[in-house]
């Protein structure tokens, strides 16, 4: 009897053994298999356009330097327009427009495609300074707006624009922007 014991336990120890052996060759298998398509699989990385440092996105709220970054862009969307962009330029405004704003903002941009559409008139913008506001979500930006008819610059304008923007979950959207006189805002 001991020797059928024995014997049991000893092919049992077997199975358990040879078990144990094909689950450690499958898992030696998968990685390899694994460790060959991390090697051969193309990388994405997403890149920024220039920027002077690392950015950042925190749900505590925007850093100066974002801010600064979004608005200097945004300048040049929603201030340098030509017939010839209109539809894109307005459609460009509302991409990064809070849906809370979307309606009056698109009301506003309407009116100025449809005086443009079929004209000569052509605008553009040089920054000349910009005060960041982090902490209320505000940026006012102040250089020469160019207006452009044909091929002939018809004025040069200093002119100041505020940007109000929305922070939300990690989305920083425009719901407000337009030229600042004199302690007024008009839009733009």
């Amino acid at each position: 009897m001991d020797l059928s014991y024995s014997h049991a336990h000893n092919q049992r120890v077997l199975k358990q053994r040879n078990l144990l052996v094909i689950v450690a060759v499958g898992l030696a298998g998968l990685t390899a298999l694994l460790l060959l398509f991390g090697i051969s699989r193309d990388r994405e990385i997403v890149l920024q356009p220039v920027l002077r440092s690392s950015v950042t996105v925190s749900s505590a709220g925007v850093s100066r330097e974002y801010l600064e970054m979004i608005t200097r862009d945004v300048v040049v969307l929603t201030l340098d327009r030509s017939p010839q962009n209109l539809e894109y330029w307005m459609n460009s405004v509302l991409a990064i427009t809070a849906p809370r704003a979307q309606g009056k903002i698109k009301g506003d941009l309407l009116k100025i495609v449809n005086e443009q559409r079929g004209s000569s008139i052509s605008q553009f913008f040089t920054i000349q300074s910009m005060e960041i506001d982090p902490k209320n979500l505000r940026s006012e930006v102040t250089g020469e707006l160019h207006t452009i008819v044909g091929n002939k610059v018809i004025s040069n304008e200093r002119r100041t624009f505020r940007y109000d923007w929305e922070y939300q979950g990690l989305s920083l959207r425009l719901i407000g922007f337009g030229m600042v006189r004199i302690g007024k805002e008009q839009d733009q």
